[in-house]
């Protein structure tokens, strides 16, 4: 039996996993047409600077249940064998998945995770930005409650229908897996350009910050070795 896909969301105090924890959680499973969405009390005051983005104050979670009850939640929605979308997940928010999980001793199934901006950055050089809400007006969506978990998640499960048309999730698996020829930069203040316009100093820059080891970045490093613009 084929994994269900489920599109989900977090929104946190702020953006270290470590530290900072979740407020609100939502899903939403295509197969069933169903959604979840949660509320999670912290256990600490909500920074404004997280208000100020989200919308969620603590009057609005303080009688939410914690991140034990929800999880449990979260879990019996998703079912044991289910592949969990988001976008930038694999640096948000399974991170913050799994640093909550590991606070509040919950065993999480075997999920698998699929990260929808690499698949963006992989298949769409051709655009300047690849956040979410850029994505929204490539793709031509109205304006939704950004930084609200079901919005976004309603939102990301729209514009990645559309991005991967009829492919089956395990081939969108496969063609992530796969290297890619890289010629133009896909990410900071070059983003865009071509590899051979971007100052030498700043790749020199980028391999002694060690950004370049991270596998997500994997492509590039492989694409300026061949090209000769970096040794390693």
């Amino acid at each position: 039996m084929p994994s269900r896909t489920i599109y989900y969301d977090t929104e946190t105090t702020g953006v270290r996993p470590e530290k900072d924890r979740i407020i609100e959680i939502a899903a939403y499973d295509p197969d069933r047409d169903l959604s979840f969405v949660q509320f999670v009390n912290p256990g600490c005051p909500i920074p404004s600077e997280s208000t100020a983005i989200t919308g969620i104050t603590d009057e609005m979670v303080a009688s939410a249940s914690n991140f034990e009850a929800v999880g449990r939640e979260f879990m019996e929605f998703c079912g044991h064998d289910a592949i969990l979308i988001a976008h930038n997940n694999e640096r948000f928010d399974k991170l913050f998945l799994e640093a909550e999980a590991s606070r509040n001793n919950l065993v999480f199934p075997s999920w698998r995770y699929l990260d929808t901006l690499k698949w963006s950055r992989k298949y769409r050089t051709d655009l300047p930005s690849h956040a979410l809400q850029a994505l929204r007006e490539v793709y031509g969506f109205e304006a939704n409650q950004a930084h609200r978990a079901l919005d976004d998640v309603m939102m990301l499960y729209n514009i990645f229908s559309l991005m991967i048309d009829d492919l089956p999730i395990e081939t969108v698996f496969e063609l992530l897996a796969q290297p890619t020829d890289i010629n133009r930069m896909p990410f900071g203040k070059y983003q865009g350009r071509n590899l051979s316009e971007v100052p030498p100093n700043y790749f020199e820059w980028l391999k002694s910050s060690g950004a370049l080891d991270k596998s997500d970045n994997k492509d590039l490093k492989e694409a300026l070795s061949k090209m000769g613009i970096l040794t390693f």
